[in-house]
């Protein structure tokens, strides 16, 4: 179940956006009285509430706004429980200054903005002293470790248990709490009305992770990258995971560069058994596999990883994506050797630009490698044996295929490229892996030009269709998964697309809107 939490200055909009809750199909409100700027009229807020109710009034050193004394606070928590509402809150410090009373449960609750404190475990001991119905632990997450220490607290719990981590790193373990018994987790009703750092909206965790259906059985998935909240794997794979019955999650997990190590330890403790793989850690991945496939040892680099009891078995879905993408326009999809006689120019030198140089030297093509970083581009030249092009001659350079590999021209960036349109003719096949905009400056001037194009879109919905195929053993509809991210790019057209009964949405590039985690505590 999703508990909604709701902050508002006056009584009239915290009353509104409780009706909102309800009408989104809520069942559970958490109402912060410590927001309120007028004394509180209880009476008002609770006679009618349209959900059940969890009453809170948070202090300042719990990251809460409540002016007044502490005194008036627990005056005020004892009358909320007089009222008869569902939940109230009550940090486990005052516990024993306010009594249980009538149908209303206790929530003990401990919140640290800082960290998750070494002594975590003798403090759920403590809370469970202080006659808990339900107990919560929200702390901050400083590394990876820390979600799996607050998991295991649900997994070890005597009493109802809600734990998770505060801020970026902690996300994952808000939805993960649920597999393992807590009886809610929390979320906001928007991005811009979060109370938490770290915290989900209600339509994300309803809609697009689907929490309602976690269980003791449910698996995860995740994409592990630096920064994660612009990625859209979540929803491609979540809505396709959904639609077939398949019980996993996916999620988006911050992992920073230097906290790899610290992460690959929790993964089995978070039940993660497939993870995307991307910037920074598609290289330095393999340091903790046990397996992998043809691709990645010529590549040595990773984007999937499928976890199971004794193995890390490693893949490199981009470099297939592309090459089937390339084969496919070309018509010769079925030949081992699609490219043969022709010659690719490739911009740039990072994780995909080297699965796609050799897949085309595999394939049979001449490759040459040009960028930015003369120094990165002419190593990358020399792994795969290809041609270095300085990069301020790569316009004179004669060839077949261009295949932008730089983030050039990806939103909201949208008026550069990473290559003059101009200088495009019609011979040339214009590949851009940047899918948002599905139609980059570079592809618009291709396709003015007449020349052959494919997107970042093609290539994305391939690998990500792989993915899905090694996590979940099941081929997933490709049209389908295109679908679900063409409307993940741009949801507001797609929507205006969708009601005025057309079958293909304008293309303007907008970003799914990403979780929020630089806000007060909750």
């Amino acid at each position: 179940m999703i508990c909604v939490s709701i902050g508002r200055g006056r009584h009239k909009m915290l009353m509104a956006e409780h009706g909102h809750v309800a009408r989104l199909g809520g069942k559970l409100t958490e109402l912060r009285l410590d927001y309120l700027l007028r004394n509180v009229d209880l009476n008002r807020l609770v006679k009618d509430r349209p959900t059940e109710t969890v009453i809170t009034c948070r202090r300042p050193v719990d990251g809460g706004k409540w002016r007044g004394s502490e005194e008036d606070r627990v005056i005020l928590l004892r009358s909320a429980i007089a009222t008869g509402v569902e939940y109230v809150d009550i940090e486990e410090d005052i516990a024993s200054q306010i009594r249980r009373y009538g149908k209303t449960k206790r929530i003990i609750s401990y919140h640290n903005l800082n960290e998750t404190p070494s002594n975590l475990e003798a403090i759920y001991e403590s809370m469970l002293e202080k006659d808990p119905d339900i107990i919560k632990i929200a702390t901050f997450a400083n590394s990876p470790m820390d979600n799996v220490r607050v998991l295991n607290i649900v997994k070890k719990s005597k009493v109802p248990t809600i734990a998770f981590c505060m801020g970026d790193l902690g996300m994952p373990s808000r939805i993960i709490c649920l597999k393992y018994g807590a009886p809610f987790t929390f979320a906001a009703l928007s991005n811009e009305r979060a109370t938490a750092p770290g915290q989900f909206t209600f339509k994300q965790l309803n809609d697009l992770y689907g929490v309602g259906r976690i269980n003791s059985e449910t698996e995860f998935l995740g994409v592990i990258a630096d920064p994660v909240g612009h990625s859209l794997s979540p929803a491609l794979h979540n809505e396709l995971l959904q639609k077939d019955g398949i019980n996993k999650v996916y999620l988006p997990i911050r992992v920073p560069r230097e906290s790899l190590d610290v992460f690959m330890e929790s993964i089995h403790e978070m039940a993660l058994t497939g993870l995307s793989v991307t910037i920074p850690h598609k290289e330095s991945i393999l340091r903790f596999v046990n397996g992998l496939d043809a691709d990645v040892a010529g590549i040595r680099a990773a984007n999937t990883l499928v976890v199971k009891k004794d193995t890390n078995f490693a893949y490199n879905t981009d470099c297939k994506a592309a090459m089937l993408s390339l084969a496919h326009e070309e018509g010769k999809y079925e030949e081992k050797q699609p490219f043969v006689g022709r010659t690719a120019l490739i911009l740039g030198s990072g994780g995909v630009a080297k699965a796609i140089a050799y897949g085309l030297t595999k394939g049979g093509a001449t490759v040459a490698i040009t960028g930015r970083n003369t120094r990165t581009a002419e190593q990358m030249a020399q792994d795969f044996k290809a041609k270095y092009v300085d990069w301020s001659f790569r316009h004179d350079f004669p060839t077949d295929y261009i295949i932008n590999c730089t983030p050039a021209g990806m939103h909201p960036d949208l008026n550069s490229t990473a290559y003059d349109v101009d200088r495009l003719q019609s011979h040339h096949l214009v590949f851009d892996t940047v899918y948002n905009p599905q139609k980059t400056m570079l592809i618009k001037g291709a396709m003015e030009r007449d020349c052959r194009i494919i997107t970042g879109v093609d290539m994305f919905v391939r690998q990500a269709a792989m993915q899905y195929k090694l996590f979940t053993g099941s081929d997933p509809n490709v049209a389908e998964m295109k679908r679900i991210f063409v409307q993940a790019i741009n949801p507001a057209k797609y929507s205006k697309a969708a009601a005025a009964g057309k079958s293909k949405p304008d293309e303007t590039p907008t970003m799914v809107e990403s979780p929020s985690s630089k806000k007060p505590a909750e």
